[in-house]
């Protein structure tokens, strides 16, 4: 029997607009160890790699400005370990579904397109999150920033992935938001769809994908030629 196809989703800035929920958390930390806060815009540039690259990211960047900061890995160790606390028990306060998303998921469903998750939070936070957006059983898997050795942007994090799920490389495809993505499902040589606004500081332009949409809305139509 052939293998069914696959859709890997990012999580953050793809399937769920998670990031007013992120930046609370950033800004508690920031706020607490006495660091200038960072608007929802600074916040989804850099919220791609994992808490611990976020927040290393800030205090470098403020450092930079100030000259006043010296930044060292206990403090950045100790400021991921307050952001994770924080945002575990705020994951969904503001976090909604991307327009369109729901009703795609459930379409992949009812056309027996197997699904996963490859993103760089941390793979419980994940999970809790996708319970709470009411969506974690559409997916057979969740790959998430601590599941493996390596994530995004190697390309195993994504070909793993698929491994596991019994999946096809040859009929996946890639839906992210970010260069993270991007960079990753090129390595693994899978067709990358990129959703616009994402959390990246790059343009759209200098990220590789095979189609840019919005949001969810007619997404369909894109997988149906690969089907």
């Amino acid at each position: 029997m052939s293998q069914k196809f696959t859709v890997l989703f990012d999580l953050d800035g793809t399937l769920v607009n998670s990031a007013p929920d992120l930046m609370h958390a950033h800004n508690h930390v920031m706020k607490k160890y006495g660091f200038t806060e960072r608007e929802l815009t600074d916040v989804k540039k850099i919220a791609g790699r994992g808490a611990k690259r976020m927040l290393t990211k800030s205090v470098h960047e403020i450092a930079e400005l100030t000259g006043k900061i010296k930044k060292t890995n206990e403090m950045v160790e100790e400021m991921t370990k307050e952001f994770l606390d924080y945002y575990s028990k705020n994951i969904a306060n503001e976090s909604t579904l991307k327009k369109g998303a729901l009703n795609f998921l459930e379409w992949c469903k009812k056309n027996f397109i197997t699904m996963a998750i490859c993103t760089n939070k941390q793979e419980h936070l994940s999970i809790d999150l996708l319970k709470k957006m009411k969506i974690y059983n559409f997916f057979d898997y969740v790959a998430g920033g601590n599941t493996f050795d390596y994530n995004k942007p190697d390309p195993r994090h994504l070909t793993s992935t698929i491994e596991i799920i019994g999946g096809d490389i040859k009929k996946t495809i890639m839906i992210g938001d970010s260069e993270i993505d991007s960079e990753s499902a090129k390595a693994a040589n899978i067709p990358f769809i990129l959703i616009e606004d994402g959390y990246t500081e790059k343009k759209i332009s200098e990220l590789h994908h095979e189609y840019l949409v919005k949001d969810f809305t007619g997404m369909e139509k894109i997988i149906e030629k690969y089907l």
